[in-house]
Order: structure tokens, then C-alpha cells, then sequence
């Protein structure tokens, strides 16, 4: 029972940049936008993150600077395929292309100008990055460990994903934002202001991604920068939004299982012992490729994708 334990407590603390991915993307494809620059944005959001964290020593301050980093790298996207309607399939691209580029920069060029080669961030945002206690709660047997004993990126992955869901399929603005992704025109027609809500959600997306960025360098590492931190995961979120059926909430038990995928190499039981460890490492690319084969075979019938996901809209044509 305490080897489940910790290793359910690994697969949600493994899935929680894997759930900001995922929920960001869906507000971006609610609207239309197939963006698959969510490695990219994450991989800004995860250097903005650590090296605002490095240099200020407060937390605050490295969320609001992922954050604001994922919503700027949103905007070139935004402006490319909204305003210019470029096509998304190649902005996205392009995206991913420089935000891995320009991380990886910032975070050389920092390194070798730091005294010892190394960025490391100050112990007291460390000590604000560990698990946090919450008194009687954290204390409750099994459940406490399961539910209580997380550090502060996952209670705000999930409070983001509930907001989400609740703003998406509980409010008329978000039903409003559904019916752009479905067809524009027809919002357009009811006075919607389709170029706007665009933004919003483009933009707030690629802020949530950015939150999941600073997962990646900030906790995931250690503490310590590294390049390519994020290592793949914005390519998982995007998938796990068909996972999702696009649903923030569904978003929450995807990013777990597939965090019980990426962590499940260091809780082999029985017959999996025997098994390296590269296999395992390739699992959750590999179920990401099954569930897009999976739905590319069963089409469209039975999913909730937005109607007119991928294409820009062009008002005149309506």
C-alpha cells in the first residue's frame, strides 16, 4: 500500500505540467486554433519562470514571469494567425522552433556568465518549491499523503483546470467562445466579437502553458537549469487534449495517467523488472500515438473537436 502511495503522489506531481499544457491548448483549439507551439511557449515560460525566480528570490514573481512569457509568445502567435491568418499548422511549428531555440539561449548565455557554470535558484524560493503542509489535513493517513502534500504548482494546475471548466462549460461567455470554434460566422452573425475572444483565449492559454514551462525548470530539475527541460511534454499536451474530448476537467485525470506513464520506470513490479528503462521512457510518446491513430481511425463522430479547428476565419468570406 505505501509503494501505491508514492507512486500515485509521483504520477500527479509527474502530470502537473502536462495538465497547464493541456488546459492551455484547450482554450486555444476552443476557439479554432490548432496551436502547436505549446512546447515552445512552455519551453519560454520554464526559462522567464526560472530565471525571474533566480534573480528576484520570490516566487510571486517567477509565476508572473512564466506566466507573462507564455502570454507573449501567444501574442506572435496570435497576431500571425488572427490578424494575418497564417497558417496555424506552420505558426505553431515555428513557435516550438524558437521558444526551444531562445530558452536554450538565455539559459547558456546565463550559465556562462554565472560564477561557478551553474544556476542554481536561492534557497529561500526553494524552500517556498517544496511540498506544502497543510496542518491536520497533510496528517490524515494515506489520504493526507494523497491529497494533501503537494507543492504549490499542483494546487494551482488543478484550481486553473476547474476555472477553466467552469468558465467553458458554465458561463455564457463560454459558451459564447465555443460557438467561434464551431463556427464563427454564425457567432459572428449574433454580435459575438470573434477576433477578441481569440485573443483572450490565445493569449490566456499560452500564460497557463507558461505555468507549466516553470514546472518543468523549476522543479522538475531540481532547482537547477537545464536545457530542454520540458523535454517533449507540450508535444503529450497536445495530444491529451483529444484524450480530454476537450474537457478542462478530463484534462485533470489525463495529465495524471500520464504521469503514472513517465514516472512508472521507478515502481516496476513483477514481470516489469526485468524491462529497461528506455522502454518505459517511450510509453507515454507511444500511447500519445496510439490515441491519435486512434482517433484519426474513428474520425470525428463521437469526439467534441471543435468544427472549425484549423482554420482562419476570414470575415468577409461570410
Amino acid at each position: 500500500m505505501e509503494m501505491l502511495v508514492k507512486f500515485l503522489v509521483a504520477a500527479i506531481g509527474a502530470g502537473t505540467p502536462l495538465l497547464f499544457g493541456t488546459v492551455g491548448e484547450i482554450l486555444n483549439e476552443k476557439v479554432g486554433h490548432l496551436n502547436l507551439g505549446v512546447e515552445g511557449m512552455m519551453a519560454i515560460g520554464a526559462c522567464a519562470g526560472f530565471m525571474g525566480g533566480y534573480m528576484s528570490d520570490n516566487l510571486f514573481v517567477a509565476l508572473l514571469c512564466a506566466f507573462l512569457a507564455g502570454v507573449l509568445a501567444a501574442l506572435v502567435y496570435a497576431v500571425l494567425t488572427v490578424t494575418f491568418m497564417a497558417n496555424q499548422n506552420v505558426a505553431g511549428l515555428t513557435m516550438t522552433i524558437f521558444g526551444v531555440g531562445l530558452s536554450n539561449f538565455v539559459g547558456v548565455y546565463m550559465v556562462s556568465h554565472s560564477e561557478n557554470s551553474t544556476l542554481k535558484l536561492p534557497a529561500q524560493i526553494s524552500k517556498q518549491l517544496q511540498n506544502i503542509h497543510i496542518p491536520v489535513l497533510s496528517d490524515i493517513p494515506v489520504l493526507g499523503e494523497l491529497l494533501f502534500s503537494y507543492n504549490v504548482f499542483v494546487y494551482l494546475a488543478i484550481v486553473i483546470a476547474a476555472v477553466c471548466g467552469v468558465y467553458l462549460y458554465r458561463s455564457k461567455t463560454g459558451l459564447n467562445v465555443q460557438a467561434i470554434g464551431e463556427n464563427p460566422a454564425a457567432a459572428d452573425a449574433a454580435s459575438i466579437p470573434v477576433t477578441r475572444w481569440k485573443y483572450i483565449n490565445l493569449l490566456l492559454g499560452g500564460g497557463i502553458c507558461g505555468l507549466g514551462g516553470a514546472y518543468c525548470g523549476m522543479i522538475i530539475n531540481g532547482g537547477v537549469w537545464i536545457s530542454n527541460s520540458v523535454n517533449g511534454l507540450g508535444w503529450i499536451a497536445v495530444a491529451l487534449v483529444i484524450f480530454a474530448a476537450w474537457k478542462p476537467h478530463m484534462a485533470i485525470l489525463g495529465s495524471f495517467l500520464f504521469g503514472a506513464l513517465r514516472v512508472l520506470k521507478y515502481y516496476k513490479v513483477g514481470f516489469m523488472v526485468g524491462m529497461p528503462d528506455a522502454f518505459f521512457d517511450m510509453l507515454p510518446f507511444l500511447i500519445t500515438a496510439l490515441v491519435l491513430i486512434g482517433t484519426s481511425m474513428r474520425g470525428v463522430k463521437g469526439t467534441h473537436i471543435p468544427a472549425f479547428l484549423g482554420n482562419n476565419y476570414f470575415r468577409e468570406e461570410r
